[in-house]
């Protein structure tokens, strides 16, 4: 049962990461790796934030969703600050 548990974590974070790439403009060549990495973070970060906001931590609901985009939107943001990709050169 918990190998059921951590390949859907695994897909979840998948789905959230890029979700998060489409939403940055920009081209990332990150791979399907980091992807999965970036989403399963990215899906803590916003599940935190969103639990903190709203009184309570949500799961599989469209709240939960929407709060792990999120937060994979913000990692990946973090993630090219901190490494340099995609910054405009002038």
């Amino acid at each position: 049962m918990i190998v059921f548990t951590i390949l859907g974590w695994i897909v979840f974070g998948l789905i959230a990461g890029f979700i998060a790439r489409a939403i940055v403009p920009g081209k990332d060549d990150i791979g399907i790796l980091r992807t999965i990495i970036l989403g399963c973070v990215g899906s803590v970060v916003g599940g935190l934030i969103f639990g903190l906001l709203t009184g309570g931590l949500r799961g599989f609901e469209p709240t939960g969703w929407i709060g792990s985009i999120i937060g994979a939107v913000l990692v990946l943001v973090v993630y090219n600050q901190v490494t340099g990709r995609k910054r405009n050169r002038a």
